[in-house]
């Protein structure tokens, strides 16, 4: 009865995280060689999506280097690099920011910045990813899929602006980039999922010196960007993620739920990500009890109850009260399990180590037949 996914990034292996950086360096790649490597990658992670039990898969975001920053080879007007700016809590603690960066925690890609016209350029790359997803899907027969796209609000949160007047322009021109990607995922019959952590991360980041109220102004104007984004878009075709950064670190600054329910309210896809499972967002099912009122009875509510930056594998029946905490709420028909982030937000970075990671998706898959067997009796 409760149905299983996660956020989307998986671990790739080595030999594709090193032809990724060769890519991102701008180093000769054999695109045959790059082609047999990512189909067998994402083969071998819908096959073993499925074995652990996940109903909702993904393609692991195998072919990107990062969920924000792969837009740059599909839309124009970005190049560069951008300085690196730590969130308040880890500004607020400087030798765990230290030990952090001394000890690899810091992922090394390149951040570009818009320094030109944003236009759409080509769908080839995502056509790739939707046939190699494709014959995954047909080999393994999963029950569902989905694949990841960046929020235009995220590629604004990492990729700042240099080019367009102000703030509003740049989203607007993102919006209207992204759209033909957006569009084609649905149309190839998949599930869309927008990652949007700009919304919860960018209190922190983004706007860590802005007053609240200026906040959500801000990601109002996010939300109303995406919508119009997603206006040719089923709104059932369409879930978006929401997350606070997937990071180990203090988190002492992350906002409230509570404070940003009504705006995510607002925006148009059905389903919705976000974090429980974290020692920082475990009572966040409390806001959605408050606020039950705020809640769409349509919108389907997709609560992370592994948590992607501890190499604990949680226990299933820890993982059944999580779930029944919001079933109790909404019902089972509108919860579904997943987990707060991805496993691998950038190639070849990865708090979890990838075995576990398999381990943790089984944990999932048991906890959520608990759920059911628990709803069922």
């Amino acid at each position: 009865m409760i149905r299983t996914t996660h956020v989307g990034s998986l671990p790739r292996g080595a030999e594709l995280t090193d032809l990724l950086f060769a890519m991102e360096a701008g180093e000769a790649v054999d695109t045959a060689r790059l082609d047999a490597v990512l189909s067998l990658a994402v083969d071998d992670c819908v096959r073993r999506q499925v074995a652990a039990g996940i109903d909702i898969v993904s393609d692991g975001e195998m072919a990107k280097i990062s969920y924000a920053t792969y837009i740059k080879d599909r839309i124009s007007g970005f190049d560069g690099d951008s300085p690196r700016q730590p969130p308040a809590d880890l500004e607020a603690f400087p030798s765990f920011l230290a030990r952090q960066a001394k000890g690899g925690g810091t992922p090394s890609y390149r951040r570009p910045r818009c320094v030109g016209e944003v236009r759409p350029v080509t769908l080839a790359p995502l056509e790739d990813d939707l046939r190699r997803f494709a014959a995954a899907r047909a080999a393994h027969g999963p029950q569902d899929a989905f694949m990841n796209a960046a929020s235009p609000g995220v590629i604004a949160l990492f990729q700042p602006n240099d080019f367009y007047p102000d703030d509003d322009a740049y989203l607007e021109a993102l919006a209207e980039a992204m759209r033909p990607e957006y569009e084609a995922i649905v149309a190839a019959g998949l599930i869309l999922q927008l990652d949007s952590p700009d919304l919860g991360l960018g209190r922190h980041m983004m706007f860590k010196n802005r007053s609240d109220a200026d906040y959500l102004v801000r990601i109002a104007r996010h939300v109303a960007v995406l919508n119009h984004a997603l206006r040719n878009v089923p709104a059932d075709r369409v879930r978006m993620h929401v997350c606070w950064g997937n990071y180990e670190g203090p988190h002492h600054c992350d906002v409230e739920m509570e404070t940003i329910l009504p705006v995510l309210m607002q925006a148009k896809p059905q389903g919705l990500l976000f974090e429980t499972a974290n020692p920082r967002h475990q009572h966040d099912w409390e806001a959605f009890a408050a606020h039950r009122g705020l809640i769409p009875d349509d919108r389907i509510l997709i609560p992370g109850v592994i948590d992607s930056t501890t190499n604990f594998i949680e226990h299933p029946r820890v993982v059944a009260n999580r779930i029944g905490q919001f079933v109790d709420l909404f019902g089972a028909e509108r919860v579904i399990a997943g987990t707060d982030c991805g496993f691998s937000t950038f190639a070849g970075f990865g708090a979890v180590d990838p075995e576990i990671v398999w381990a943790k998706l089984a944990a999932l898959a048991e906890g959520a037949a608990l759920a059911s067997s628990r709803i069922a009796a």
